[in-house]
């Protein structure tokens, strides 16, 4: 790859790219701007008026009332050794991902609140002081629900994070210092505790970034795959409409384990559909992807647009019932519950 993040290298036998991986913390230069990734058009006046007009944002008061009902069973995390991979949900879009023996979060937001979103409707599921020492987090882009300052303050300044391209600014500037941003296709990796390595490659997304006013497509957003010294596959999709990417993820990295792919926070449609994925989508993107196993995710912690917020759940399933695979390849866990990948 290039600085400013030229693919080169071809798919491998492995479904690699193919490059070596970058350095852990290497300072890269960027475009000043990635809009050209951007998959459909941003909403412009017209669309931001038609959704005041409709009021169209949260669900009603019928949408709430099963509030109660949201699946939430926080559990201890899983006894694991060096040859497990175990995935534990705390919530939205945060998993606590165990493999090679190192822990790994994804999208880390224990906060209670965040900024411009209603104050979450499930307690996160797993308490901060339960988890074990984090060894690396990666983010998929910067947008507050998955970007969230309060939580990364709580980790010591020298745990590795793994970034969009352009993003490493911004956690620098917050005094991490082994910071690893990366372009789509790009890999890098961290010794497992059991000898060889556990690599993390970042992978397209149908979706934006944005933080404040002026930064629109400043950074890079995408999903990443996280793989263990034995093969093992986890993608964990961040946040995605559907569309062409799933397929070419699946095809230069088979046999994924373990998809982690979003079910919340579509409606309305007309609005939502180019950066987040119904449920239906998400079973679809699921067998694009070629992935042995599914387990939902982006729902039932934050009420981000106007769906039942029961309603993913049950969606999911029919889509997956109507698939004629295996029950038991959806891994539509609780708030707070885990499972191991069995080899």
């Amino acid at each position: 790859m290039t600085e400013q993040g030229e693919q080169t290298g071809l798919p491998d036998r492995t479904g690699l790219t193919g490059a070596p991986p970058r350095p852990v913390g290497e300072h890269r230069l960027w475009p000043r701007s990635f809009a050209d990734r951007l998959t459909a058009p941003l909403p412009g006046v017209l669309g931001m008026a038609r959704l005041a007009r409709e009021g169209a944002v949260r669900p009603g008061a019928d949408g709430l009332r099963d509030i109660p009902h949201l699946p939430y069973a926080p559990g201890p995390l899983p006894v694991v050794d060096t040859s497990t991979v175990a995935v534990s949900w705390a919530g939205h879009a945060s998993w606590v991902i165990r493999a090679g023996g190192l822990t790994v979060l994804t999208d880390p937001v224990w906060s209670r609140r965040i900024f411009g979103t209603p104050a979450r409707i499930t307690p996160v599921g797993i308490p901060w002081d339960d988890l074990p020492a984090v060894d690396a987090v990666v983010i998929s882009h910067n947008h507050y629900d998955h970007l969230d300052a309060p939580t990364l303050k709580r980790l010591p300044r020298d745990t590795p994070l793994f970034v969009p391209a352009g993003l490493a600014r911004w956690c620098r500037r917050r005094r991490f210092t082994r910071v690893t941003e990366l372009d789509w296709w790009e890999s890098a990796e961290l010794p497992a505790a059991g000898g060889g390595s556990v690599r993390f490659d970042f992978v397209p997304a149908h979706h934006w970034s944005k933080r404040s006013l002026t930064d629109t497509c400043r950074t890079l957003w995408g999903g990443w795959v996280i793989a263990d010294p034995n093969g093992r596959r986890v993608y964990f999709a961040g946040d995605t409409g559907y569309g062409h990417w799933f397929k070419e993820i699946g095809a230069r990295h088979p046999d994924i384990d373990l998809a982690l792919l979003p079910i919340g926070a579509y409606a309305p449609r007309w609005w939502l559909s180019d950066v987040h994925t119904d449920p239906e989508e998400a079973v679809q993107a699921c067998d694009d992807l070629g992935a042995r196993n599914m387990a939902p995710m982006h729902w039932a912690t934050f009420v981000l647009s106007a769906e039942p917020v029961l309603e993913p759940l049950t969606r999911v399933r029919a889509a997956w019932e109507r698939t004629g695979r295996p029950r038991e390849q959806l891994w539509d866990l609780p708030v707070g519950a885990s499972r191991l990948l069995v080899p």
